[in-house]
């Protein structure tokens, strides 16, 4: 199961299958990014793709057509979309139309598009199912920065969802029994609902399958801590430090960069280098980085002497690949320059190493002072402090010593936001012990950490890795045949048809980059298993606090009142 490779067969066929010649690729804003996760824009030309167009676009409807070329059209089965495409078709502006849906269409919209091809242009019409982010060849998103109002579906964002799960199981030919965490009615209703669509849609459904395959969703508010932590692995770190959107990372804000680096993609696709590093911790990405630069220092060297026609013909062949190396090297520098910056700057490893040994152990005392005197220094930003307290929350919660309400009035002597001190209530509200299934912060025990030093940068070692997601218990379960079935019911009347080797596993308020390392690390440990996440979105810690702060809106303080004192909601 690969979420790119299944995405890329699609373009694929989208673009080979209708006749040659030169073309254009008309998308809405959504398909658009889901072609930019895997396709770079010369990649797409190369496929005699001579331009690409947006129908959703103020400047489209304006625009002159260019009646000897094709048009491709890929866009999402919108009403909006139906709509703006019979305008489309009503006065074409290309010779032929190839028209691609991203997930199931209605019959009546394809008579509505039928009615207004009165110039007969529509070629073709086809559903190719990719209506999902393909994030890496295990992980895909949904796209949806917030999926809750009151701790309740969004009713578009559900639609959406289901829409993209749907999308997601045909386009992997998968029709699986599906499962979800009991104490979510989120969970419920999602699996509800997919399981309806594949019941009335049955005939897309009936796949040949040799292996048994299983949909498990989950809630996000099961396990809070894990987009709360600092990441040290490259591709998370990137994400909770400057935030990937759409594989895209804005370098704009810091000081004294080039202006071609105020953009950079990072794509495990287009980026070779950073797929084989997106799971390295900060040590080897340093020595990886140092790699990469003498790999291109002895490339550079090697075209330094062109004496003869015979060296300019090698020098122009390889030159394509060698501004590639030098543009790779520039951007990885650059990223990872700011990266230490960052942690050095705002003292991101001993707040990493407290935050790590709250989610880890118990130890009350030993951690009230530790978060006291992370505190204290002015030159922890305002956000990690927070988290601390937050973490420090959740963990300590029911504990009869807790000092919640004198780290709260710390912080306000440091002078907070008054933001961030609501999203510590509104955390515990979103995901306290009231609301989590799994005794997730129950450990018996503190966990014995033997630290080991990894060779490379800033001797960073494992204590900041100590932490495992909810998810690498509940993936165990499932490996060895032991997921309780009170805990995670059926959906409907369905009956358990063995142990899966197809697992797909959907986080409802989103996933993250740690989990995904989780489920690569389970995917080689476990060969027989394919295990794939989704979300319905990829969070970082800011991220992940602005969903909560959307999910608790209009929603009271009965879980916290007790608790915390003293903090105003407007």
């Amino acid at each position: 199961m690969n979420v790119i490779a299944a995405v890329k067969a699609y373009v694929l066929k989208m673009t080979e299958e209708s006749e040659p010649g030169m073309k254009v690729l008309l998308m809405d804003k959504d398909t658009t990014g889901i072609i930019s996760m895997v396709y770079g824009q010369s990649e797409i030309q190369q496929k005699e793709v001579f331009l690409l167009e947006r129908i959703d676009s103020p400047n489209y409807s304006n625009s002159t057509g260019l009646r000897y070329l094709k048009c491709l059209v890929f866009l999402r089965p919108t009403q909006k979309n139906i709509t703006a495409l019979c305008n489309e078709l009503r006065n074409p502006k290309y010779g032929a139309y190839y028209i691609y849906f991203s997930n199931i269409i209605a019959k009546a919209d394809i008579k509505i598009l039928a009615e207004h091809d009165e110039q007969e242009v529509v070629k073709e019409v086809q559903e190719l199912y990719m209506d999902y982010l393909a994030v890496n060849p295990h992980l895909f998103s949904i796209g949806l920065p917030t999926c809750m109002l009151s701790l309740s579906w969004n009713p578009a964002a559900l639609q959406r969802t289901v829409q993209g799960l749907i999308s997601l199981l045909l386009s992997l030919k998968k029709s699986p029994t599906i499962r979800f965490q009991a104490n979510s009615a989120l969970c419920r209703d999602l699996g509800s609902r997919v399981d309806e669509v594949m019941g009335k849609e049955s005939s897309l459904f009936a796949f040949g399958q040799n292996s048994q395959s299983l949909l498990l969703i989950l809630d996000r508010r099961d396990d809070p801590m894990t987009p709360l932590l600092n990441q040290w692995t490259y591709q998370a770190m990137v994400h909770e430090l400057l935030s990937i959107n759409n594989n895209r990372v804005n370098l704009s804000n810091i000081p004294g960069v080039a202006k071609e680096l105020s953009e950079v993609v990072l794509s495990v696709e287009q980026d070779t280098f950073y797929a084989k590093n997106i799971f390295m911790n900060y040590g080897e990405i340093g020595t990886n980085i140092k790699q990469l630069m003498d790999q291109f220092q002895a490339k550079a060297k090697s075209h330094q002497k062109i004496e003869s026609i015979a060296d300019m013909k090698n020098f122009v062949e390889a030159y394509p690949q060698f501004k590639k190396l030098s543009g790779n090297v520039t951007k990885h520098v650059t990223v990872v320059g700011e990266l230490s910056s960052m942690v050095n700057k705002y003292h991101l490893l001993d707040v990493s190493e407290v935050e790590q040994e709250i989610s880890s152990q118990i130890d009350h005392s030993s951690h009230l002072q530790s978060i006291k005197k992370l505190l204290a220094n002015q030159e922890v930003r305002d956000t990690d402090a927070a988290k601390l307290v937050m973490l420090y929350a959740l963990r300590y919660q029911n504990n009869s010593n807790n000092d919640i309400n004198g780290l709260i009035d710390t912080l306000k002597k440091r002078n907070i936001p008054e933001r961030l001190l609501r999203n510590i209530v509104n955390i515990l509200e979103y995901a306290g012990s009231h609301a989590r299934q799994s005794d997730l912060l129950n450990v018996e025990s503190a966990v014995k950490i033997t630290k080991r030093f990894i060779k490379g940068l800033s001797g960073v070692d494992n204590v900041y890795t100590q932490h495992k997601p909810l998810l690498h218990d509940i993936l165990e379960d499932i490996v060895k045949g032991r997921l309780k079935d009170q805990l995670y019911p059926l959906v409907g009347n369905h009956t358990n048809s063995g142990r899966p080797q197809d697992i797909i596993i959907f986080i409802i308020g989103g996933a993250t980059y740690e989990e995904s390392l989780t489920v690569h690390t389970f995917n080689k440990s476990y060969p027989s298993f394919n295990i794939l996440l989704g979300g319905t979105t990829i969070h970082n810690s800011t991220s992940f606090l602005d969903e909560v702060e959307q999910a608790m809106r209009n929603v009271s303080r009965k879980h916290t009142t007790r608790t915390i004192r003293n903090i105003r909601f407007d």
